[in-house]
């Protein structure tokens, strides 16, 4: 029996843990970095334990010390999470051979896995249905599209689609460069790339004693740079046949291994309904909880027992209903995917499941993913499902950072989506139509942020008076800046006859306070939820929720950038730089340099064509936000310089051979 367990991972699936060891009475042992020293999974663990440092290879990716941590914390079991060291066999071996409980699937069967090459010679005698992989040096035309992925890991590292035969070498080195970087393992594979499949995946039980649960279907197709967003079980559109097969294939592939413990077999499945082995992901899914919901499930809790060596049931329970998850992630989808750091004031999601790693008031930092929450509906019916999930995401409260909220509502409630059409390709596909600003409800927000602002001020003696004027007022303007880097400007005025604004003819004022607004839009009223923290205002109405930061009406002039200067845009580390060198010309949309923040990639590409005129960014070097990393001057920009210089040169040549002659060609000039 477990008594104690340690959690050798942080945030959510660390807070999930927990939870479930409360219901099961068994006490808990966090670890942490410094930089989550005051994080959520610690404050609710019974006991912490701190891993010196704030990256992952110092703390979370240390065995040694995790292991260590468990004995000197009195812990008889370990649980991985998923993530960091969730696969390595060497470290589930290493808790073993501490005499720990290793609460998950044994070594060697996570060693089969391990490499996704190995995987798939194994699989192929146990009748697992395979992509065929192709040889990197004789990839041809007919070949095309292919996909390169890393051997050893997941989650989009090391993976890129390749659709030009003369790009297929600096791509090669760069997955390799990324997977020897993530997963201390640069080997890479080139397979097919299936153009328009979908992610489908079977959840996997099994005990010690020979039993295997399938647990049905997961569609995890809604991805964005080869990562998940969102997930549903079961998986829609798939004809009894096919499912029957991609569940006796799992449970095959399962049983080959020798595998215990929980687990989920992955498939591509082509737009002609053909299935393919992907990987086999040896540990707890980040999705589990849409499982859960529809068998009605504590799949940590199953994970544990197996663990004690208890029996499954013979079957597993029924399926009912459908569930959906939407991965709530601290980014910018318009802006490049681009991950996001700041306060996180308020996260509010009332009426569905949350599955979070942070409470209001953390900071999300850089050094992790930046998922802040995973959040579920569950309903009778896929529609239910999709309008329940939908629906709580737009009335939620998230005060901080940006956030990819409005594309999972507007991917939640696009046609093809509801109807089952969706691919791998889906958010890039519709990528634009799901970021577009909305309008009207930003200049109304920024008008319920202006009057909300006014209501808060001391009254004037004017105000006391009554506001009487015997000649009319001039507008009152406010400037704000949204979150996607836009102004807008509000001019309004208050009258006798109630609020005039050039935007909105036909708008009444009813109400006006500091957090709360209330007007009347062509007959139908409208309420504005106004919030402040630090700089910014966050405006929640039924139109959509606002981030706005208020702009002053005398900017500061030194606060400028020079053209064609490339500022970090966010926190990192720079991981790799071009073969470029000052002086080379470049062309719009080169890459020169990539950042990695928040277990992501970025690269940071020329904006226009020119001259790279500097560069001061160092592999290795860590930059906060708004660092300058380099400069390329425009074509049309460089050479008005030259032809400034030259000009400066031969004005100062002549100046120097005849003096007078130049004061007085000076003087012609001033004298037009």
């Amino acid at each position: 029996m477990i008594r104690t367990l340690l959690i050798a991972n942080r945030g959510e699936i660390a807070r999930r843990v927990i939870r479930s060891c409360r219901e099961l009475g068994i006490a808990t042992v966090a670890v942490h970095s410094d930089a989550d020293a005051d994080s959520p999974h610690v404050r609710e663990a019974d006991t912490a334990v701190r891993l010196p440092g704030d990256a992952p290879a110092d703390t979370y990716l240390r065995g040694d010390l995790l292991t260590k941590a468990a004995l000197a914390a009195g812990a008889d079991a370990v649980h991985p999470g998923y993530g960091f060291l969730s696969e390595d066999a060497a470290f589930a071996q290493a808790v073993r051979d501490a005499g720990l409980l290793w609460v998950g699937p044994p070594p060697a069967a996570m060693q089969a896995m391990a490499s996704k090459t190995r995987a798939k010679r194994l699989l192929r005698d146990a009748g697992v249905p395979l992509l065929d992989s192709l040889d990197p040096d004789r990839v041809a035309a007919d070949d095309l599209p292919v996909l390169i992925k890393a051997a050893a890991g997941g989650g989009g590292r090391g993976m890129r689609v390749v659709r030009d035969t003369a790009a297929l070498a600096a791509e090669l080195t760069s997955a390799r460069a990324e997977a020897a970087s993530a997963f201390g393992d640069g080997e890479v594979f080139v397979e097919p790339y299936v153009e328009g499949a979908r992610h489908v995946e079977v959840q996997v039980l099994a005990d010690t004693h020979g039993a295997v649960w399938s647990l049905g279907t997961r569609d995890c197709s809604l991805q964005r740079r080869h990562q998940k967003v969102i997930e549903e079980a079961p998986a829609p559109g798939l004809g009894d046949e096919l499912r029957g097969l991609l569940e006796e294939s799992a449970v095959n592939a399962a049983r080959a291994i020798g595998y215990e413990g929980a687990g989920t077999v992955e498939f591509l499945v082509s737009s002609a309904g053909r299935a393919y082995f992907l990987e086999m992901n040896t540990r707890l899914q980040v999705e589990h909880p849409v499982t859960e919901e529809v068998y009605g499930l504590d799949l940590v809790a199953l994970q544990l027992r197996v663990a004690e060596g208890r029996p499954l049931d013979p079957e597993p329970p029924s399926p009912r209903g459908h569930a959906v998850e939407a991965r709530l992630y601290a980014e910018d989808p318009g802006r490049g995917w681009q991950p996001q750091a700041g306060v996180m004031h308020r996260l509010d999601l009332a009426g569905l499941r949350v599955d979070s790693g942070i409470a209001d008031g953390d900071v999300i930092g850089v050094h992790y993913d930046p998922l802040l929450a995973k959040v579920i509906a569950w309903a009778p019916t896929r529609a239910e499902a999709l309008r329940r999930l939908a629906h709580g995401l737009e009335h939620a409260r998230i005060h901080g950072p940006v956030t990819n909220r409005d594309l999972l509502v507007r991917a939640l409630r696009h046609p093809e989506f509801e109807a089952g059409r969706m691919d791998t390709g889906f958010l890039e596909r519709h990528l634009d139509a799901l970021t577009e600003d909305n309008g009207e409800g930003l200049a109304l927000a920024a008008l319920a942020a202006a009057l909300a602002d006014a209501s808060d001020r001391p009254a004037t003696v004017a105000g006391r008076l009554g506001g009487w004027r015997n000649v009319p007022s001039q507008p009152q303007t406010k400037t704000y800046r949204a979150a996607d880097g836009t102004e807008h400007e509000v001019r309004y005025r208050l009258t006798r006859d109630g609020l005039v604004t050039e935007d909105f003819p036909d708008l009444r004022l009813l109400r006006a306070a500091p957090h709360h607004v209330v007007l009347e839009v062509d007959g139908i009223r409208r309420k504005f939820d106004v919030s402040r923290h630090d700089d910014r205002i966050y405006i929640d109405a039924p139109l959509g929720s606002h981030t706005l930061t208020p702009l002053s009406r005398f900017p500061d002039p030194t606060a400028r950038t020079a053209p064609g200067s490339l500022l970090a845009p966010m926190p990192g580390t720079v991981v790799r730089i071009a073969d470029v060198a000052v002086g080379d010309p470049v062309e719009a949309g080169q890459p020169l340099l990539w950042l990695e923040a928040m277990k992501m990639e970025h690269r940071v590409t020329a904006p226009t064509a020119g001259v790279l005129t500097a560069l001061h960014a160092a592999e290795g070097r860590q930059v906060e936000v708004g660092a300058l990393l380099a400069v390329v001057t425009a074509h049309h920009e460089a050479a008005a310089h030259d032809e400034a210089a030259a000009h400066d040169g031969a004005a100062t040549t002549a100046e120097a051979a005849t003096p007078h002659q130049a004061a007085t060609q000076d003087d012609g000039r001033s004298r037009t």
